[in-house]
This record gives C-alpha cells, structure tokens and sequence, in this order.
C-alpha cells in the first residue's frame, strides 16, 4: 500500500503533530507500506528555518523509510494570525502540486492546520484516491476559543469548508472521543470516524534516574521540580502558573518550563518584570534530549485555558510523562482528567483556580501519594503503547484502500 501522508510539523521539529506523524508513518514502513511525507522545511515554533535546511521549491530524503518531500512555504513564527494564515496557505498550495506528481493508493492529511487539509481533499479529487482526515484540534473553533480571532466572515467561510471535508473524506481519525461526539453532532455519520488516541514512545520515554549534571547545572538539588515542556502557546495559560509560582517563591517548589512558542517571549518579560525567582525558562531542545530533561521533573505539569473547548482535547504530554513514571497534576478538565483519574496517575485541579491549584500541588508531592501515581502512570502508558495505537490506525487506513 501506498500513502501520502500531508503534514505541515515533522522531524526534526519536535512538537507533538511531528512526533505523533513520524512515529507513526516509521510503524507503517514496518508494515510493508510505501510512505512519502509532503512537508515544509523544518521551522517551527520560531519561524526560522533549521540548521542544515533551506527553504527552497523542494527536496527530497529519507528518514528511518519514509520518503520525506519538503517544498517552500512563505515561513512565520508562530505568533501573529495573519502572518501564520499566509504560511498556512501557502504549504496547502505547494504540498498540492508537489503532491500531484506522487504516486499513491491513499491520501491522508492532518490538521488542527486546516488549510493542509484542502490539500488533501484537493489531490483526492484531482488523484481520484481516497482519502483520510486526521482531526488533532477543532479548527475553526480552537482559533476563536484562545482569542486568535473573533466571530466574523472568515470563521464562518472555514466552518463551511470544515463540513465539506468532513463529507469528502472517506475517512476520518480523531485523536479524542470528544472529538467524535462533536463531528457527528455535526451531521457526519459515526460509521466513517475512527479514533486513534496519542500515545508513547516506549523506546524514549522510560524510567531514568535524575541527571546529576543538569541537576547541578541548573542548581536543582534539594528541590521539588515542577515541570511544563512543550509549546508555550496562547491556549497553556502559563501566565496563570506563573502567578501561581510568584506567591510560593519562599517554598522548596521550582518551575521549569522547557520550549518555545506565541507567548514566551511575554511570559519571560513577565518573569523578569515581577522578578519571579523560583521559574527557570529554558528553550525549545531536541527530540532526544527531552527525557533527559524530564529525569529532573517530580510533577508533570499539563495545563490550559478554563474553556469548555478544551475538554475535548488530551495533551499528548500526558503520554510521554507516563511512559517516564511521573504524576501528572493536570489543569484541563474533561476527557483529559477521565483518564488520569481512571489510570490514578496524578491529580486534577480547577483551571484557573489558584486555590485549588496550591491545595493539589501539596497532595500530590505527600510521598506516599507520589509512588501511588507512579504505579498508575505505568499502567496508563502500557494502555496507549504508540505501536499499537499506529496499527490502528494502519488498520483504518487500509479498509479504503
């Protein structure tokens, strides 16, 4: 079988649409299927273009069997809706005609990057393949809840597109059973949703002891370690964990926040500004490098925005954290807290809500729970085994095919 799969964030970007894409389509080529990836040259969340790497009209490699094609795209960082619109557009227009010259059996294409979806849909009609839709965020809809852009004539334009790819695709895959529910509210019949949860790497997240040098490096000993990596976005809220370090600044709790994205640069000059000592920000690292960093991490930290959106969603932290054994005290309410409390692998507290916030920090870090949620993460992280869960979607893929 013959895939090509369409996707804006791949290797060596190390955010969670590229780490669960790759991982995935690597599953595949074990399978026996043919793989070509059609990205953009790696570039996110600064909007610079990676070591190594040019923007130009396209190149070809290959990673661990996959065939990657990447093509030109007008770059921006992401930050700034208009300019990451432009950049958005312009993969959906080069992926197509790049795409047009591929041979496949089947076109899969991924969002919350809607416009990567026309793309797909394009190229299915063009193609005459079926294809595949791959939901990882509401959109339109995510766009308006983080503040990005108001009701207008626009949201309304890409709602109705929205339903367009919904019906078109042979297929779709949603990362969340929230996410179903709300497509088939839509109007789209069940029969064609499948859900393929995000999982973890069990070949890189595991178990560590803590790394005595970047213990000492970031002067971390004898301290209870709060941590948060990944996208620094306008959905985290980390403004609101800052608040909440500011006022424990005299306690044995330390915050660390791994990574890049729309809002670092405010929350740093909110970090400097109020001169909150007991936060060290660092920047985005390498995909291999993150469960090194995490050695360090007593409590995973998951947070977002108090908005009912948001509990549809489940941050693919959630995953990664488990896999290394470490309780999750999680702010987003919803799907997302069904599974940490079922798993019993950490705490949920109100979004938002600082009082209930401190009063879960403090259970969460009593010594006889900490083991308790370590024995629950370990079972949560065999249940979503991210082989698995991409033979599942394998699985789903070839029934149209």
């Amino acid at each position: 079988m013959k895939i090509l799969f369409l996707t804006d964030n791949f290797p060596p970007e190390v955010n969670a649409p590229a780490t669960r894409t790759y991982e995935h389509c690597k599953e595949w080529v074990k399978l026996g299927a043919e793989v070509t990836v059609i990205t953009c040259f790696p570039n996110f969340p600064k909007g610079k273009v990676y070591d190594g790497f040019k923007n130009k009209w396209k190149r070809r490699e290959n990673m661990d069997g996959i065939n990657v094609i990447r093509v030109w795209t007008y770059i921006s960082a992401n930050e700034g809706f208009l300019r990451r619109t432009l950049d958005y557009i312009s993969f959906s227009f080069t992926a197509f005609f790049a795409g047009l010259f591929e041979k496949t059996d089947v076109i899969v294409a991924t969002s919350p990057q809607f416009f990567t979806a026309l793309a797909g849909r394009t190229l299915s009609f063009w193609k005459r393949k079926p294809w595949v839709l791959e939901i990882r965020d509401l959109w339109p809809e995510s766009i308006k809840t983080v503040g990005a852009m108001n009701d207008n004539m626009f949201i309304r334009y890409f709602e109705k597109e929205e339903i367009w790819n919904y019906k078109s695709a042979d297929r779709i895959i949603t990362v969340t059973d929230s996410f179903k529910k709300t497509i088939i509210e839509k109007g789209i019949s069940p029969n064609k949703i499948g859900v393929v949860k995000n999982g973890a790497n069990f070949e890189l997240y595991k178990p560590i002891p803590k790394d005595p040098e970047l213990l000492k490096d970031l002067n971390f000993n004898g301290k209870t370690i709060i941590g948060f990596i990944g996208t620094h976005g306008m959905a985290h809220k980390l403004d609101f964990i800052l608040d909440c370090a500011k006022e424990i600044q005299n306690s044995n709790y330390h915050f660390l926040f791994v990574g890049d994205g729309a809002m670092k640069k405010t929350l740093l000059e909110k970090k400097e500004k109020e001169n909150i000592t007991n936060v060290t920000m660092l920047d985005s690292i390498a995909k291999d490098q993150v469960s090194r960093y995490l050695s360090l991490v007593d409590i995973s930290l998951i947070n977002l925005k108090k908005n009912d959106l948001f509990k549809t969603v489940i941050p693919s932290k959630i995953f990664e954290n488990a896999a290394m054994e470490i309780p999750i005290l999680i702010g987003v309410d919803g799907e997302a807290r069904q599974i940490i409390e079922k798993y019993k692998a950490g705490l949920f507290f109100e979004p938002e809500n600082k009082e209930a916030f401190f009063s879960k920090l403090k259970e969460i870090t009593d010594q006889d729970n900490l083991e308790k949620f370590k024995i629950g993460c370990k079972e949560l992280a065999v249940d979503f085994d991210r082989k698995k869960l991409a033979k599942k979607m394998y699985s789903i893929i070839q029934d149209i095919v």
